[in-house]
């Protein structure tokens, strides 16, 4: 069961290194409008405002089950948008297929992420992950040993936290 799993996220990652890796190296200077025509995934459900701040979307990849215990998703934020500090009991891996954006490690500085940079979150780790205020930003996540919880949600991320580089 363990090296289904192994195999299922070694497979999607490869497709994404591939669909990242052939698309065009210009085009983060391109509009929104041309970007999200040349989305890899659609853009989703909008999240709740309770979680986010700003327009962010989400669209699930695959759904939590018994065999594989692990949720999988690519989230579009719009410019400026970002999560509320928020942990996942497991951790959690992100992979930038498009964009610009922030992610911060309670404690730590906010720290860039782009296009092809993956993000390992530590289990129970307060965190927050959006778009820059100049790019918006396309994300899988994926969240392993689902048994164990999803998400907790907390407070929404201040406009000085946002913009602050500590």
């Amino acid at each position: 069961m363990k090296l289904n799993l192994i195999n299922s996220i070694t497979v999607l990652l490869l497709l994404v290194t591939f669909i990242s890796c052939n698309r065009d190296n210009n085009q983060s200077q391109q509009s929104e409008s041309d970007s999200s025509k040349e989305a890899i995934f659609p853009k989703g459900e909008p999240g709740p405002a309770t979680n986010f701040t700003g327009n962010a979307y989400n669209f699930g990849l695959v759904a939590n089950d018994s065999i594989y215990n692990t949720l999988v998703g690519n989230v579009y934020f719009e410019k400026s948008a970002r999560s509320n500090w928020h942990l996942h009991p497991s951790g959690q891996i992100l992979i930038v297929l498009d964009g610009e954006g922030y992610h911060q490690l309670e404690g730590q500085p906010r720290q860039t992420m782009k296009k092809g940079e993956v993000i390992k979150v530590p289990a129970n780790t307060r965190h927050w992950h959006g778009a820059t205020e100049y790019n918006s930003l396309t994300q899988i996540y994926i969240l392993p040993k689902t048994e164990n919880g999803f998400v907790t949600w907390m407070e929404p991320v201040t406009d000085e936290q946002y913009k602050s580089n500590n």
